[in-house]
């Protein structure tokens, strides 16, 4: 089953352990997929777009995910 929850910068980086503008920096340096949605000019991607890319990015080095 999928998960298709949304999330913004602000849940990402509490998945990843890091603050909101850190992420906002990884997506201006193309780090970060593509939005899977924008509303009202806001990013947004789905719980499981960021899971496959927490998994595959650079440094990962086994975090654990929650």
């Amino acid at each position: 089953m999928s998960d298709r929850q949304l999330w913004s910068y602000k849940e990402i980086a509490a998945h990843i352990r890091v603050q909101p503008d850190t992420v906002r920096s990884y997506r201006k340096h193309g780090l970060l997929p593509s939005p899977d949605h924008v509303e009202g000019g806001k990013p947004y991607w789905y719980a499981d777009t960021i899971r496959t890319w927490v998994a595959r990015r650079p440094g990962n080095r086994g975090r654990r995910e929650d």
